[in-house]
């Protein structure tokens, strides 16, 4: 992997104060690959990544994975809420929601996953903590969205699958919804917030902030899953 990687070095880390447990996944958000890599190279900009990977399969190296990239902003993670600290950050390149979203190329998907595969086997990142930027920051960020491949990266148990057997609702009211939600690990204090975030990552068809009781279900298998031991 290493040996398709361009270096292109952004000013704009400093030092980790955790050690490396997490991996978050962003798409860049502006309408093309240039833009993206000015800004996350853009001193005054004070955002930045430790890697980058165009539509075309190209990777960037920005930020050393020693360091402590600005990608996640205000954050918050099982407890964790200086999330940059804890994580590697990946951009994707893809224009997003405000300047027209679209599926992630194959070439490109055909480097992110070796990509997270490298990382998550160095750092011995846990499947159930390779998360979107919309997981981490859910009143904030909808990247990298419901078309990015979560799918693909669960069948090489490099993220967590969508349950999808056996699924029973256990008929919690919404609060006791949040209640779970967080204790899975999102930040609820903005409820439609974490939800629509949840539905993105697991139920992307329907992102509506609404708990029914598909969402109850596979929040239930997955709260189970974790308990049991079961990363994917």
């Amino acid at each position: 992997m290493k040996d398709f990687i361009i270096n292109c070095p952004s000013p704009n880390f400093d030092e980790r104060t955790l050690s490396v447990s997490m991996l978050v996944l962003h798409y860049t958000g502006m309408e093309d690959a240039p833009s993206a890599i000015t800004r996350l190279c853009d001193a005054e900009a004070k955002v930045s990544c430790h890697y980058l990977v165009a539509e075309d399969g190209q990777v960037l190296r920005m930020v050393g994975e020693e360091k402590r990239a600005w990608h996640a902003g205000r954050s918050h993670w099982r407890g964790i809420s200086d999330v940059n600290s804890a994580s590697i950050g990946i951009e994707i390149v893809n224009p997003g929601h405000d300047h027209g979203y679209r599926p992630f190329p194959e070439a490109q998907m055909s480097s992110v996953i070796p990509l997270v595969a490298d990382i998550v086997r160095r750092h011995g990142i846990a499947p159930d903590n390779v998360v979107g930027h919309s997981d981490v920051a859910p009143a904030r960020k909808v990247d990298p969205g419901e078309l990015f491949e979560w799918e693909r990266l669960a069948r090489l148990r490099l993220a967590l699958a969508r349950p999808r057997r056996n699924l029973q609702d256990p008929h919690w009211t919404p609060g006791g919804f949040l209640m779970a939600l967080e204790r899975f690990g999102y930040d609820v204090s903005d409820g439609p917030a974490a939800v629509r975030a949840f539905q993105r990552r697991f139920r992307p068809e329907t992102i509506d902030g609404i708990a029914d009781g598909e969402c109850r279900a596979i929040l239930l298998s997955l709260l189970l899953d974790r308990e049991r031991g079961i990363a994917t």
